[in-house]
This record gives C-alpha cells, structure tokens and sequence, in this order.
C-alpha cells in the first residue's frame, strides 16, 4: 500500500476540526487526522508492506523548465530564496514535521526523493512492485498507473478514508473512456487548471477521450494529424497542430516518473513501534491520544 501522504494530510486537515488541538493549543487536527486514516486503512486492507510516500519537491525544476506554468499558482507569493514553497494553510505547515516524527517513531517507511514528487516515488515503487498494489490518494493523476494485469488500483478517499472508490480499469473506462495507460494523455490533452497544465484548447475530457479512441494513444493522434485522410475535423487539426510545442514536452511532466532512485528502506509494515520512547514522547508534548493509541491497537493485532 503507497500513500499520497500529503494529499491524505491535507484531506484530514480540512476533514477534522481545528480545536484538536495538543497541551499548549497547537493545532494537531491534520497529525491525528491522518493516523486515524493509516488506522483505518491497515484495519481494513492489511496490506503486508506501507509506504508513506512524500513530496521531497512538490514542484521539481525539470517539470518546470518543460511547462512553466505548472503548479505555478500555487507558489506563495512571498517565500524566501531557494526552491519553490507551496502555499498552504499556516497551521498545516507546523504538522508536518509532526507527522514525520511521529511515522518515524512508530517504524512506518517514509519516503521522499529529492527533485522528486510522491507521484513519481510511488509510481516507481509500483513499477518494482511483483505483487498487487493499492495506491492511496486524492489524486486523479495517479489513475495513469491502473493496471489489472498486475493488480494496481487506486483507493480514492470519498469521505475519510471509511469511503473509498476502488478504481480499476473498468471504472476508468466507464468514466472517461481510457485505460490507465491512456489517461495520461487524456489529461495532458484535456489540461488541468489545478496543475498549471494549459492541454490543447478547444479539447476538453470527451473529445480527448474520443480522440483516443480512434487514434490509440498520443502518438497515433499527433500521426493523424499528418494524414490528411484522418478523421479530425478542420478545427480539431488545426488546434493540434498549433499545440505541437506543448504535446511535445507535457508526456514528461504528466507521466509519472518510474526511475526514482528510492533509498534502501524496509517498507514491511511495522508490529511494533521502531522507537517507543521517542513516541511516547511525541503522544505527550501533542496530546495524540486516542488516533495514536488505535493504531498502535491495529498494528499490534
């Protein structure tokens, strides 16, 4: 099991009130809210092996240097020099080194790559992976990575993670007409305003999906193109055409990346804290309570 472990802290910051607070009145909803998750998800899944995959580099240079625009609207208008900071809530940022902590102590492998985001880890994870995997995330991008044949899905939070959709290659299809292999051209020829990605304009979901369908994947569209004899229409080929700058470098900001150099971690999901003091410690000084106390039930039993 590979987490999106922001989108899930950022979901349980939203998702649990603020007044959880610990002793001194820091707000500790986001911590508790996602041990609660973890909790919830080992008690109903047991998955062998966790990883709590983070982003080293929300924003990597290379992606940016290729699309400018991506996830540019997110930087903090005031941040000091250095890489990229990403605005979020200022109680949320506090809670990170909390939850890093607290994963640490408890034994839970926690992976970031430098230069990297938690997509491209845990697309490389899945990709080494020799048995079925079960992705955690609010994430739609992470749908590229669906494969039945190897048993990797997508566990969707609806409401917490008590709700969640498992997606396969069916509800992909049902939904937007591809398989995982086809939605990430999908989505780089559709766009996303949430990622900074401009896709080709004039092509929303359902004709990039019908698209697709017709022509096989990127590659069999751009060829098209070419062909006179293709079906497109005149404005469709037009757009495409004009797109080529953008076509030619989003594969390689859409696509996760599956060559991350992952350090060398034990990934087996832990019976018994890795450092009980440094936890108890933690419990205390940020009133972690009862999420702490339910997980370390359901890792034990």
């Amino acid at each position: 099991m590979l987490l999106d472990t922001a989108s899930l802290y950022f979901r349980a910051y939203f998702g649990v009130p603020d007044s959880v607070k610990a002793p001194d009145g820091t707000p500790v909803n986001a911590v508790r809210g996602l041990l609660d998750f973890i909790d919830r998800l080992v008690k109903d899944h047991r998955p062998d092996h966790l990883v709590a995959c983070m982003d080293a580099d929300w924003r990597p240079h290379w992606r940016v240097e290729l699309i400018p625009s991506y996830k540019a609207h997110r930087v903090a208008e005031e941040r000091p020099a250095g890489p990229d900071t990403e605005e979020v809530p200022d109680t949320l940022s506090p809670q990170v080194p909390v939850i890093e902590a607290v994963l640490d102590a408890l034994g839970i492998a926690r992976v970031g790559v430098a230069g990297y985001e938690a997509d491209d880890v845990i697309g490389t994870y899945t990709a080494r992976a020799t048995g079925p995997v079960d992705i955690v995330t609010g994430d739609r991008d992470l749908y590229q990575l669906v494969d039945d044949a190897r048993g990797v899905r997508v566990l969707y939070p609806i409401k917490g993670v008590g709700t969640l959709a498992l997606t396969d290659e069916a509800t992909l299809r049902e939904k937007y007409g591809v398989d995982g292999r086809g939605y990430a051209d999908l989505a780089l020829l559709r766009g996303d305003p949430s990622d900074g990605l401009p896709g080709v304009a004039g092509i929303g979901e359902k004709t990039a999906a019908k698209l697709l369908a017709e022509f096989g994947d990127l590659a069999g569209i751009q060829a098209a193109v070419d062909d006179p004899r293709a079906k497109l229409t005149p404005s469709q080929r037009k757009r495409l055409t004009e797109a080529r700058p953008y076509l030619a470098v989003a594969p390689k900001v859409v696509r996760v990346a599956d060559d991350v150099p992952l350090p060398d971690v034990g990934t087996t999901l832990p019976r018994a804290p890795r450092d009980a003091a440094a936890l108890d410690a933690l419990a205390a000084r940020w009133g972690l309570g009862g999420s702490l106390e339910r997980l370390l039930t359901t890792l034990t039993t």
